[in-house]
């Protein structure tokens, strides 16, 4: 059997990093993705670090029901593109997609599958696999998206000291196939010439009626301060509401941490930057009827550039209610 190596290919990671990348946020909408040209410079990649020609290239993504959109559906019928799906949990986030990496590195592994597997993920749950592919002779290569500063993105301390190398994407063939969505607002219509108004008639005068005796003024009574009573102060105040353009408020005895909370608004602006350059006017409506809620792809973004920025890899429920009571509070200022 001839040498080759594999691509395992996580795309939550791919795009979010290259979006990050392109845009300063992992909102996926922000971000063109030319598919074909991003997976063919990955194979090229591949080929290129190892020597070695590329066996298959292992796409892991999730959909809806574990279901294809037809933009998964073009990408699995790419030549050597195996395309490997989870599903979204009841709260938007991934799953199966980690769990159906970890089992593929392990199968292949022990089928020696092909002698070298380079994965595209920074997630600290695929540690474990990458140790069970070594044992049986696999060489593990981590290919990681840099930043504009050329660091590694998102990748976890305890996947790299398990991998055999850290490498980095090129540069150049991310900025080739990830493009930032920048929507010009529609140019306004030119104004109608103004139709005719007709002038109306000269009107009858009315007959004088007679003038109506004058009521006498309303007499005021001394306020009774004695009665008034004020009014009564909540136990606890609303945190996040459903009306528009109703501000959202901590709950009563609320420890506010004044670094954390300057990083959520960092995190917050950016994802409503990103979000107003590439959003439709579909997009709008629907984030309006989305409301209170936030809809899946901004939640997933909240959440993990608040992950990158905190450097915390699960996010306390606190901190996610912050984040998504302050997206509607500076929605509402912008």
């Amino acid at each position: 059997m001839r040498s080759t190596c594999s691509l395992y290919i996580d795309t939550g990671y791919l795009l979010a990093s290259a979006a990050t990348r392109a845009t300063g946020t992992s909102l996926r909408s922000g971000i063109h993705v030319d598919y074909a040209k991003l997976i063919r410079s990955l194979v090229d990649t591949a080929e290129a670090r190892s020597g070695l020609p590329v066996l298959r290239v292992h796409w892991y993504d999730s959909a809806h029901n574990g279901v294809p959109d037809c933009q998964q559906e073009r990408i699995g019928e790419l030549s050597k593109v195996k395309l490997r799906l989870g599903r979204f949990g009841a709260g938007g986030e991934q799953k199966g997609v980690d769990l159906r990496i970890g089992l593929d590195l392990v199968t292949h592994a022990r089928n020696n599958a092909s002698d070298v597997f380079f994965l595209v993920s920074g997630d600290d749950d695929l540690t474990e696999a990458v140790e069970e592919a070594q044992v049986h002779g696999i060489q593990v290569v981590l290919l990681a998206v840099p930043t504009m500063e050329g660091k590694p993105h998102g990748m976890s301390r305890h996947l790299v000291r398990a991998a055999d190398e850290l490498d980095s994407i090129d540069s150049a063939a991310i900025d080739a196939a990830v493009m930032k969505v920048d929507r010009q607002p529609a140019p306004a219509l030119a104004p109608s010439a103004p139709k005719p108004v007709p002038m109306p008639s000269t009107p009858k005068p009315a007959p004088a009626r007679p003038a109506a005796a004058a009521a006498p003024p309303a007499v005021r009574k001394p306020l009774d301060r004695a009665t008034v009573v004020p009014a009564p102060q909540p136990t606890s105040v609303l945190a996040y509401s459903v009306s528009t353009g109703s501000p959202a408020h901590g709950l009563p005895g609320y420890i506010d941490d004044t670094e954390q909370g300057q990083l959520i608004d960092e995190v917050v602006q950016r994802v409503l930057n990103s979000f107003h350059e590439s959003a439709t006017h579909d997009d709008r409506l629907g984030l309006q009827r989305a409301r209170p809620s936030v809809p899946r792809d901004i939640d997933r973004a909240l959440l993990h550039d608040a992950s990158d920025v905190m450097q915390r890899y699960d996010l306390d429920e606190d901190t996610r209610f912050r984040l998504r009571a302050r997206f509607w509070e500076k929605y509402d200022e912008s």
